[in-house]
């Protein structure tokens, strides 16, 4: 695992162990905000003895940003704090949860001591949460899934984007358009010192803009090249040979999974607007 400090009260963690997710420590003058977890107990218990050694008050505060497993499975090591997250992040938790855990213990042993905690506070539209020195936003951002939120540290202004922001965007349990209006109002409303992605390095503020207009960029290809190819009746199996290059990112980043990533969204997206055309053609022969 990696801390890398960003100020003097923010500290973020990220995993060497699955796909550099990330999680963020924020020391107030009245305890601790922890914004989301790592995959592994044993991360998530080095970012504990970290928050520990500082001697800086509990931690008040869990703010999960989604129901994805690498972002929630050591909630339960913070019995003390008050979970947050979107009423959403909570119903798919609550479908999904249990069974992907299951699943994953069946790999992934150090994951047999992992029990899900459910936010206990939750929020649907932009709402601040004061503690001490710090105001942090907690603004909801859909996209990536529909759950996500996200969170700003206004008097550090820095962006805790959580996966609105990877190298690649990831949209196969999501919608890309939802995704280009979160990205842009990410860039308007918000003065950025630094972005912390939800995997991979944190940005920096010469280099947010950029990084944000090219995951736009993406994403309105993805939708064009995808479109374009139901409108010719092209198998999806044609556009999986293109190469992801062409759509203006690079196989490196993420250790390499860039390419598997942008195929989950070629495959996702192809289905999903095939099945959205199916729709509309029996509605309007209805």
């Amino acid at each position: 695992m990696h801390r890398e400090r960003l100020t003097d009260d923010i500290y973020v963690f990220t995993s060497e162990r699955y796909i550099e997710v990330t999680a963020t420590v924020i020391f107030t003058e009245r305890g601790v905000v922890v914004f989301d977890t790592l995959p592994f107990p044993s991360e998530t218990r080095q970012m504990l003895e970290f928050i520990r050694s500082r001697k800086r008050g509990p931690v008040r505060y869990l703010i999960l940003s989604h129901s994805h497993a690498d972002h929630v499975y050591g909630a339960y090591l913070f019995p003390e704090a008050e979970v947050i997250g979107h009423r959403r992040c909570y119903d798919l938790l609550t479908r999904y949860g249990r069974k992907g855990l299951e699943e994953a213990r069946q790999s992934e042993p150090e994951l047999n001591e992992v029990t899900l905690r459910h936010p206990a506070l939750w929020t649907e539209e932009d709402a601040a949460l004061h503690l001490g020195n710090k105001t942090i936003t907690l603004f909801h951002s859909p996209g990536h899934t529909p759950d996500l939120i996200g969170a700003y540290i206004q008097e550090d202004r820095t962006l805790l984007a959580s996966d609105t922001m990877m190298p690649i965007p990831y949209i196969a349990d999501g919608d890309p358009e939802d995704l280009i209006q979160s990205l842009k109002a990410i860039k308007k409303s918000y003065a950025m010192e630094h972005l912390v992605q939800g995997h991979g390095e944190v940005l920096l503020r010469g280099e947010i803009g950029e990084h944000i207009d090219s995951n736009i960029a993406y994403l309105e290809k993805l939708i064009r090249v995808v479109r374009d190819a139901l409108d010719r009746g092209e198998p999806v199996s044609r556009l999986l040979r293109i190469p992801i290059e062409h759509f203006g990112k690079s196989r490196i980043p993420l250790e390499g999974l860039t390419v598997h990533i942008h195929r989950a969204n070629i495959l996702a997206y192809y289905e999903k607007e095939k099945k959205r055309r199916e729709r509309a053609r029996r509605k309007k022969a209805a």
